[in-house]
C-alpha cells in the first residue's frame, strides 16, 4: 500500500491530523515526504504496525503514548503510560518560574511529583546556572524523566519519594509542582483520553475529597523547605484559586497571587516566604 492509501484509509477511522502523525511515526518519513512521495509504498510490517496504531487511537489512547513523545515548551519529551502528558498550560509555571529567577542565577530549584520531567528539564535548560532537584512517588515515572535529562542534555538530581521525605532539611529558591488535583469522583477523569493516564498523577484518590489532598501536602511543607525569599508555584484545578490562595497564607507565606492561563482560568497559584 502507498502513504497516500495508507493515510486516506487510517482518516476514515480517526482524524487526519491524527493518521498523519501516526503514518509519520511508522514510516519515519516527513509531511513533506507524504506530499512529495506519495506513491513510495509500507512494508507489509509497517502496514500492520500502523493498523495497530490507528486501532488503539480509535479506542480512544492518546497519540502521545501511540508514537512516545510530546511537546512541552518547544521541547519534545519521551512520554509512555508511566507519566502525564504534558499540557499546554502548565507551561505557565515556567514562565512564573523563570521570572522569579531572573535575579537568581544559581538557584536551587525543587519539582515536586515531576513525572516525565518536563518541569525539571525545562528550568534547568532554561537556568544552566541552577541546581534542580526533582521527587516522584514513581520509579517508572523517574526512569523516563531520567531519560528526558538525558535527551536534553541536562543535569537533574531525581529522587524517588513521597514529595519532601527525601529532602531532609534541603531548602530551595523555588518550588515548583504540578500535582494530582482532580477529585476522585470527577467525571471529567472518564474523557479526553484521562483513563489512560496515571490514575496517581490526576488525582489524589481521596473518596469524596475535594482533589486538594496533594496541593495541602506541597503547601504545607512548602515554608520548611524554602529560603528566605523563596518562592512556591503550584498548578491546580479551574475552580481551585481562592482555597489554595487560603492554604499558602495559612502557612504565612506572602505576596500571594493566581496567574491566568490562557485560556482565562486561573491556573497557577504562589506565594512566597
Amino acid at each position: 500500500m502507498t502513504l497516500d492509501a495508507a493515510w486516506r484509509l487510517a482518516c476514515q477511522r480517526i482524524a487526519r491530523l491524527d493518521a498523519r502523525l501516526l503514518l509519520e511515526h511508522v514510516t519515519a518519513c516527513t509531511h513533506a515526504d507524504l506530499i512529495a512521495h506519495p506513491t513510495r509504498m509500507l512494508s507489509a510490517e509497517q502496514l500492520a504496525r500502523l493498523n495497530t496504531l490507528v486501532s488503539r487511537r480509535a479506542e480512544g489512547e492518546p497519540l502521545a503514548y501511540l508514537v512516545g513523545s510530546a511537546e512541552f515548551y518547544g521541547l519534545e519529551f519521551f512520554v509512555t503510560p508511566a507519566v502525564l502528558i504534558p499540557r499546554p498550560e502548565t507551561e505557565l509555571l515556567i514562565d512564573l518560574a523563570t521570572e522569579h529567577l531572573q535575579s537568581l542565577p544559581h538557584a536551587q530549584i525543587l519539582d515536586l511529583g515531576t513525572g516525565s520531567g518536563v518541569l525539571a528539564v525545562t528550568l534547568a535548560r532554561l537556568c544552566r546556572g541552577a541546581s534542580v532537584t526533582a521527587v516522584d512517588l514513581s520509579s517508572a515515572a523517574l526512569a523516563v524523566a531520567r531519560g528526558n535529562a538525558a535527551r536534553h542534555a541536562v543535569e537533574v538530581s531525581f529522587l524517588l519519594g513521597d514529595w519532601y521525605a527525601p529532602l531532609g532539611g534541603s531548602r530551595f529558591d523555588l518550588i515548583v509542582a504540578n500535582p494530582p488535583y482532580i477529585a476522585y469522583a470527577d467525571q471529567h477523569l472518564q474523557h479526553s483520553g484521562l483513563p489512560f493516564e496515571p490514575r496517581m498523577a490526576l488525582t489524589d484518590g481521596v473518596v469524596g475529597g475535594d482533589g486538594m489532598a496533594c496541593l495541602r501536602a506541597i503547601i504545607d511543607g512548602a515554608a520548611a523547605h524554602l529560603r528566605p525569599g523563596g518562592c512556591v508555584l503550584v498548578e491546580h484545578g479551574y475552580d481551585q484559586a481562592a482555597a489554595v490562595r487560603q492554604l499558602l497564607a495559612e502557612q504565612r507565606l506572602v505576596e500571594l497571587d493566581s496567574w491566568r492561563d490562557l485560556a482565562g482560568i486561573e491556573r497557577v497559584s504562589g506565594g512566597q516566604r
